[in-house]
């Protein structure tokens, strides 16, 4: 591997020693095949250094969403049954409280463009007494020796209607298989050999972890951003000639809300291939992207379990408006009944897809749920939509009650258990809503309890300490009574359908 890492102004120089002595220290703490690392790092050259490592030792990285509160982070080591713990020191006392008994815990400082693009400082961004620092004791290890023919993978943890998290544990790639979902990469991501990419999106999230592995394995210059920018993003790409980019819809919508003079004002020639997945794009944010960057823009449907599924370019994009685009080779896409009869073109039904390429695997300590998605050898999520005549597929709805909000899947359930805990609240339901910026943003609808006297600050700040702070409604509404079905489940869709009347989606 001879990738050259960007983060600040000069390039990372010894990147591929660190990832070796990385592997041996990671060996050293007993950690081989099968066993997990658990990550929970903002987007750095570490993270990606640790991700490598583990790897190289046939191990799963489990990333952790760095918004994370302690019991949802708690739930995660626990379910993983992480034996080591990685996480930047600034986040430590946050979830001090779910750490696991037995799990070694090693901190890392920030770096300081980190710090600058989240505005933190203090003593929180150094590391303490008595803590123990990844870098040194990495440092004080060997370069490790060869990889295992198997390489480790990704662990990701998928939140599902229960919104109880479960962890994605895909089984070892066989080398067919490993080069399987390389090709499968390079049709989604654009992938290639020595390309000048950008990430800014989370790394914590499936698809940017993707890219940045499948980069480095491909010798790239990879240039990683703390967080996404609008205006700074269109200078690196001019700037560093940058080839290839991961972004999702809502940062579309953002560089597409740039003043025109600024839009005008930087050179984008260089660019060959922008990668998006993680929520549908708008037909109307493609197209005005594709008619200011050019034919580069290309759109996939994925998910944790399924890998990639179908994949549309920008010429596609125009003549089939709306479409995630057709089965990427060596996927069966089908869509199916309820009862579970295969539909003909232009029905809707639920999607069931499998890439022959895509190891099979299970929900950790879940596998019921497992079996639960799985239909004739395919595997569906409960996403909606239908087949046209060319074989491109359109999503039209979620059977779920899922919300993808800036590119970030949120199950209500979770939400929901943490509501009906205040004092006061009676029941509750959330839900997504239209929103410009980020596609789609939460809405709770409150019951109170008799004679209870609530505000939306109130509810806010009450899931605010017990959820990442994404996962808080940006609005909370109250209602005497919920609608209720005949089993007395709420009804959802009846809370629901007001706020998309006019609008010309659903998802």
């Amino acid at each position: 591997m001879s990738a050259t890492i960007h983060f600040d102004s000069e390039p990372e120089t010894g990147f591929d020693e660190r990832c070796a002595r990385s592997a041996s220290a990671l060996r050293e703490l007993g950690v081989g095949p099968g066993d997990v690392v658990a990550l929970m790092l903002q987007n750095e050259p570490l993270l990606l250094e640790l991700m490598l490592a583990a790897r190289q030792v046939g191990a799963y990285f489990c990333l952790v969403n760095w918004h994370f509160k302690a019991g949802e982070v708690g739930h995660i080591l626990a379910d993983s049954g992480a034996k080591v713990l990685v996480v930047h020191t600034h986040l430590v006392d946050t979830i001090r409280e779910g750490l696991t008994p037995g799990l070694r815990v090693f901190v890392a400082a920030p770096r300081e463009r980190t710090c600058v693009a989240f505005d933190l400082h203090g003593p929180s961004t150094r590391v303490a007494a008595g803590q123990e620092s990844w870098e040194t004791w990495r440092d004080a290890r060997p370069r490790a020796a060869a990889a295992m023919d198997r390489p480790g993978s990704a662990m990701l943890y998928t939140s599902g209607t229960t919104g109880q998290a479960k962890g994605v544990r895909r089984m070892p790639a066989t080398p067919e298989q490993a080069e399987a979902v390389a090709r499968t990469t390079r049709i989604a991501l654009g992938i290639q050999q020595g390309m000048r990419a950008l990430v800014s999106a989370p790394i914590y999230h499936a698809a940017p972890a993707s890219y940045v592995v499948q980069a480095a394995l491909h010798d790239a210059n990879l240039w990683i951003a703390p967080r996404f920018d609008a205006q700074e993003t269109l200078r690196l790409i001019e700037s560093q000639r940058l080839s290839h980019a991961y972004l999702v819809p809502t940062m579309f919508r953002r560089l597409l809300h740039l003043p025109p003079e600024v839009r005008g004002a930087y050179d984008l020639s260089s660019l060959r291939f922008i990668a998006c997945t993680g929520a549908p794009c708008p037909a109307e944010t493609k197209q005005r992207m594709i008619e200011w960057w050019g034919p580069v823009i290309s759109e996939s449907y994925a998910a944790s379990e399924l890998g990639y599924v179908t994949h549309i370019d920008s010429v596609d994009a125009l003549r089939k408006p709306g479409s995630a685009g057709r089965a990427i080779p060596g996927t069966r896409l089908k869509i199916v009944s309820e009862s579970g009869q295969e539909l003909p073109t232009g029905e809707v039904g639920l999607i069931y897809a499998r890439n022959a390429g895509v190891p099979d695997f299970t929900y950790s300590n879940n596998d019921k749920a497992r079996s639960q998605m799985e239909h004739d050898g395919l595997w569906g999520l409960g996403d909606m939509g239908y087949l046209d005549s060319e074989g491109f597929l359109f999503i039209v709805d979620r059977k779920s009650d899922m919300v993808i909000s800036g590119g970030v899947n949120i199950y209500p359930a979770e939400i929901e258990a943490v509501l009906v805990q205040m004092p006061g609240v009676a029941d509750g339901a959330v839900f997504g809503v239209p929103d410009e910026e980020f596609g789609e943003a939460l809405l709770a609808v409150v019951q109170p309890a008799p004679g209870a006297q609530l505000n939306a600050e109130a509810v806010q700040s009450w899931l605010h300490e017990r959820l990442a702070n994404f996962k808080v409604p940006r609005r909370v509404v109250f209602q005497e009574e919920l609608p209720r079905e005949e089993t007395g489940k709420i009804f959802k869709r009846k809370l629901r359908e007001p706020y998309w009347a006019g609008a010309n989606r659903r998802v």
